[in-house]
């Protein structure tokens, strides 16, 4: 079996694959004070409580964009699963041709993330939506060049600077809300959040395929905790939660 996983800034996102299939996925807080044994009782924890045995994982591999956790989490596994972690990053077999004036730049859950959706898609032109802590948004062709693309505030990163950065704006919940032009505070809040970021996200794929991909339509992967709020507006041609996951594990394929 295959461990994959995948470290936000909010939240860490395991994945066990058994064979090609994803049996278990789970999820934890990211905190950067974790310790390598606090960080290997949990991932030995969780498998055991979903039936699974530490000693049936044959690779690890981990997407992380917090660096301070990244000793902890490579400890951990040398020492509760005897196993050597591969950590995506630039340097590593990808499959992709990496377009970025220095690749080292790219974070590592953009590179899963376009590494995923080349193996599910390889022969399209695609654009890859990630909505976590921040929203990204990568451009793949179907040559398998990694393009580049755009970084936006996530949502909740947006919410917590409207309240933190005035004085009398609140904290909201993120949906969608029932009427686009607000008649109260909380209303407007959400509806300046999820038009404008639906707006936004329209007009970056309106321009990478008007500026990069020559006009062609692309194919567009919608993942990330946010992705879900925007399914119905049809943005996506395929929601893929799972995206960051299968990235990691074809990476761990390709530098076996």
């Amino acid at each position: 079996m295959i461990l994959t996983v995948d470290v936000g800034n909010t939240q860490i996102t395991g994945g066990l694959f058994d064979d090609n299939k994803l049996v278990l996925q789970f999820r934890r807080t990211t905190s950067v004070g974790n310790s390598s044994d606090e960080l290997g009782v949990f991932f030995r924890s969780v498998l055991r409580e979903n039936g699974f045995h530490w000693q049936k994982i044959e690779r690890i591999g981990v997407c992380s964009v917090v660096p301070s956790i990244n000793y902890s989490l490579s400890s951990a596994f040398t020492k509760y699963f005897n196993k050597s972690s591969l950590f995506i990053q630039a340097g590593i077999k990808t499959g992709l041709k990496l377009k970025y004036a220095n690749p080292k730049e790219i974070g590592a859950d953009r590179i899963a993330g376009a590494i995923g959706a080349a193996a599910l898609h390889p022969e399209k032109n695609l654009i890859i939506i990630d909505m976590g802590t921040a929203t990204t948004i990568d451009v793949v062709t179907d040559q398998k060049e990694y393009l580049g693309g755009a970084i936006l505030p996530g949502l909740r990163i947006s919410v917590d600077a409207l309240a933190n950065g005035t004085a009398k704006l609140p904290i909201v919940e993120i949906i969608k809300p029932e009427h686009s032009c607000g008649t109260n505070t909380i209303e407007a809040i959400q509806s300046g959040l999820y038009y404008g970021n639906l707006g936004g996200i329209k007009e970056l794929k309106s321009q990478f395929e008007k500026t990069v991909l020559a006009g062609k339509k692309p194919y567009v992967l919608g993942t990330g905790g946010f992705s879900r709020i925007f399914e119905e507006t049809k943005i996506f041609d395929e929601l893929c939660p799972e995206l960051v996951l299968l990235g990691i594990k074809k990476a761990l394929e390709l530098n076996q």
